[in-house]
């Protein structure tokens, strides 16, 4: 009984730590992105006159500082994540990374690992203040830009940049199937280019759609990043309009079923 009475007081303040440095994380993210924002980015505009180097910069400026926000969260116990076929990102080139969306931490947890990806975000993070600043020091895609981001992925996947992309659009819906978005299929089959796809778990209920910050697990999460297959252009390519829709609907249930967790 005595023993039993010690566990339970354990977890207990072992759950009460996280909780104090899951919001100590929040807040440190938050504060952090500011920072770049008002002062770092300021810096390049001022020192750095070439705008593509200066990119470069910006980028990995956000990956180092993402891989030291999950070093901390890592060494204060909040969590865990581990990476399964990294190395097959590295190689990539003009490819577009589809990854499946279950909590608030996943394009950190894959731009910490990838310092030169771009991103298609939601239009809303430029009305952020913490997060708009880096949205466009970044030049990141903006997904309602309709008329223009079909022709500016293109650019940018020519060019050998690699975009991720989150084809459900939002973070799923706990106990609901993914339901994907038609975008990053029509974006693969009108741009002719490979699709790799990333598979993302969280073995506890944690920061999903339906959770907020505070509501912390039982026990401490473990994100698992699983680099699966890359999809060749030639498999779903098109050359005429009908053919783009249709090929675009086919991929569209070949990724749903490549991302739903069942597969993996």
């Amino acid at each position: 009984m005595e023993e039993k009475i010690i566990g339970r007081i354990t977890e207990r303040a072992n759950w009460l730590w996280r909780l104090l440095m899951t919001g100590f994380c929040f807040a440190l993210f938050g504060i952090g992105g500011l920072l770049l924002s008002l002062i770092w980015f300021n810096l390049l505009l001022i020192f750095q006159r070439n705008a593509e180097k200066r990119l470069r910069i910006a980028r990995r400026s956000i990956s180092t500082c993402f891989r030291l926000f999950l070093f901390l969260t890592r060494k204060l116990g909040v969590l865990d994540y581990h990476f399964n076929g990294a190395d097959k990102l590295r190689t990539d080139k003009g490819c577009l990374i589809v990854a499946n969306h279950p909590t608030l931490l996943d394009y950190v947890i894959l731009a910490s690992n990838l310092p030169d990806v771009d991103c298609i975000v939601k239009s809303a993070l430029l009305r952020n203040p913490f997060l708009s600043g880096v949205v466009r020091s970044a030049r990141y895609l903006i997904n309602s830009d309709a008329e223009t981001l079909l022709p500016a992925c293109r650019e940018r996947l020519t060019n050998g940049g690699n975009i991720l992309i989150f084809p459900e659009g939002t973070r799923t819906t706990p106990g609901h199937p993914i339901s994907l978005q038609r975008g990053a299929a029509n974006i693969a089959v009108r741009c002719e280019c490979d699709v790799r796809i990333v598979h993302i778990t969280c073995s506890q209920k944690m920061l999903d759609k339906k959770s907020k910050w505070y509501q912390i697990p039982p026990k401490k999460p473990i994100y698992t990043i699983t680099v699966g297959e890359q999809l060749a252009n030639e498999d779903f390519s098109a050359d005429t309009e009908s053919g783009y829709a249709i090929a675009a609907r086919q991929l569209n249930r070949q990724l749903t079923q490549l991302l739903t967790p069942s597969n993996y």
